[in-house]
């Protein structure tokens, strides 16, 4: 089972938009998805239509270990993608599992009790912090996928997570490794969005992926609908770049032995 952390603690650089679009993606090549929502907001919930009431148990229950990852579990409107909801009590869990024993390791120990198969891959969608939950979706992970705006403190924070992850990688998580940067909101009218572009592949090659994910209103008004972009308007630019970028990490991922098979 592939475990993904779709992590960057500066918000507001497409991260929710970048997990769900791929998760549908995956989905829809015939992958078993789990999508779990770490972030208290609940955006990536909200963006699959998972309302507040179809959210019986949460990522919550399951880190306090109050519920099996099986039991909390949705099915959404996407074929073979299931999620692990979050709602507010996610909020005050990092002050919770603060005295918990393995409180780094919570997340892990819940997927290592889920049965062989029942998904291909699982993707998390972390908070925009570098706090426990981000740790334990690290912890948990074998690869760190990076949504990136193409704007100039984006650097600066994105040196911060590699320094954390690196962290992690000799504490807790030795497997961790980078699965690759994506450049999101990218504005082709804004030379400042190119230099960045530019800075980010000068630094980092070929872990930066081809695709640019740019700015698209498209892709802001399908989580209102409860849908991915990638179904609410299959032909915008938004969900084509997520479709070429889903291509990308597909080459960078091993594949699931149903995926061999077929």
């Amino acid at each position: 089972m592939i475990r993904v952390a779709v992590a960057n603690q500066k918000g507001g650089v497409g991260k929710t938009t970048t997990a769900i679009n791929l998760a549908t993606a995956l989905a829809a090549i015939g992958w078993k998805v789990l999508l779990v929502d770490l972030d208290p907001q609940g955006n990536a919930s909200t963006g699959l239509g998972v309302n507040q009431s179809m959210r019986l148990h949460s990522s919550y229950d399951v880190l306090l270990g109050e519920t099996r990852l099986d039991d909390a579990v949705v099915a959404t409107r996407v074929p073979r993608l299931d999620l692990l909801p979050a709602t507010v009590d996610l909020s005050g869990a990092e002050v919770e599992m603060v005295s918990l024993p393995d409180r780094t390791h919570r997340l892990a120990q819940a997927f290592a009790e889920t049965p062989d198969g029942r998904w291909d891959i699982i993707m998390m969608d972390c908070p925009p912090s570098l706090g426990l939950l981000t740790v334990n979706a690290l912890v948990a992970a074998q690869h760190l996928l990076v949504p990136l705006q193409c704007e100039f403190f984006a650097l600066e924070g994105l040196s911060q997570l590699l320094q954390t992850v690196e962290r992690i990688r000799v504490a807790f998580n030795p497997s961790l490794a980078i699965l690759g940067v994506a450049l999101t909101m990218f504005d082709r009218r804004n030379n400042l969005s190119q230099q960045v572009a530019e800075d980010v592949r000068a630094c980092l090659g070929h872990v930066v992926f081809d695709t640019v994910v740019p700015r698209n209103v498209r892709l802001s008004e399908a989580p209102s609908h409860g849908l991915p972009a990638l179904i609410y308007d299959l032909k915008c630019p938004g969900s084509e770049a997520y479709i070429r970028l889903a291509k990308e990490i597909i080459g960078r991922l091993p594949q699931p032995v149903a995926a061999e098979a077929a």
